[in-house]
């Protein structure tokens, strides 16, 4: 009997540290943050299917999947969000209705009166006019003033005297970098959702002129990528004007590529590494955009 018992608490045991071990495992699996360069390039992945395979239903199959696992972006231009929904709702498929249509709702709110394109879809799913005003609205209300109320000031000082007053120049850029990494460390990235639709990248491109802080919006913007706050676009713009204006070296991403030799096999790779797509899927991307407006 006593040898019965301690089998059998042994075994108690060790199902018991199975179970432990399988939480652990599950815990850490959930907690894990979401790296956005894989949801990138998982985006262009399923906008090739749909851009150039033409195959739309499989599009909307993978885009399903992926907004399961991740919250969705609308990116400029590739507005993978917008297109999955459009399409779903085209094609008869389940998107999530409503409830997927207020998700969308903050993803436009910054372009003004971008809404009123999509009013028709909002009504054909119960979601009228007057409730759409009402969720932008608490979406500014949401919006961090202070920072709008510094990057608005940081957005004019960036074009005073540029090219001008190097003297002024080179102060701007200090003031506006100190402001960034005050930003950073305090409120974290200043994305869209934080402050509304401003010009964010010509004022992290202007980072190049900085020697000292330079070395830190690389590192910082990475992360930024990485977690979703930081458009890929940015970080490319920035890092490239450095490498090819400073560094007076080759484009890395295909920007600032005046008088910068291109092989275009490598910033190809050097794009999905940040989740950007190719210079071919860009173009087309790109020429669709502005064909449809």
């Amino acid at each position: 009997m006593k040898v019965f018992i301690s089998s059998l608490s042994q075994r108690v045991s060790s199902i018991t540290l199975v179970s432990i071990g399988i939480l652990f495992i599950a815990v850490s699996c959930k907690c894990k943050p979401l790296n956005y360069i894989t949801y990138y390039n998982r985006v262009n992945e399923i906008d090739s299917i749909y851009r150039f395979e033409k195959d739309t239903l499989e599009a909307i199959k993978q885009y399903k999947k992926l907004f399961k696992k991740y919250p969705a972006k609308n990116q400029e231009r590739i507005q993978e969000f917008e297109t999955f929904i459009t399409l779903s709702d085209r094609y008869h498929k389940d998107f999530g209705g409503k409830k997927t249509l207020y998700k969308f709702i903050p993803l436009i709110a910054p372009d003004g009166d971008a809404y009123k394109d999509y009013l028709p879809i909002f009504k054909k799913y119960g979601i009228d006019s007057v409730e759409v005003k009402k969720e932008i609205a608490d979406w500014k209300k949401n919006l961090n003033k202070r920072l709008i109320d510094s990057f608005s000031i940081a957005m004019i000082r960036d074009q005073e005297k540029r090219h001008v007053d190097t003297a002024v120049q080179a102060k701007n850029v200090r003031k506006n970098a100190e402001l960034l990494l005050w930003t950073f460390k305090n409120y974290g990235f200043p994305s869209v959702q934080k402050i509304g639709t401003m010009p964010m990248h010509s004022l992290l491109t202007h980072m190049n002129e900085s020697k000292k802080y330079y070395p830190t919006f690389k590192t910082k913007l990475i992360e930024y990528v990485k977690s979703g706050d930081c458009p890929p676009l940015s970080y490319a713009m920035m890092f490239d004007s450095y490498h090819v204006n400073v560094e007076k070296g080759n484009t890395i991403y295909g920007y600032n590529s005046f008088n910068s030799v291109m092989d275009s096999v490598q910033v190809n790779r050097n794009r999905k590494s940040i989740g950007l797509p190719s210079l071919k899927h860009s173009a087309k991307i790109r020429k669709d955009f502005f064909k449809g407006k």
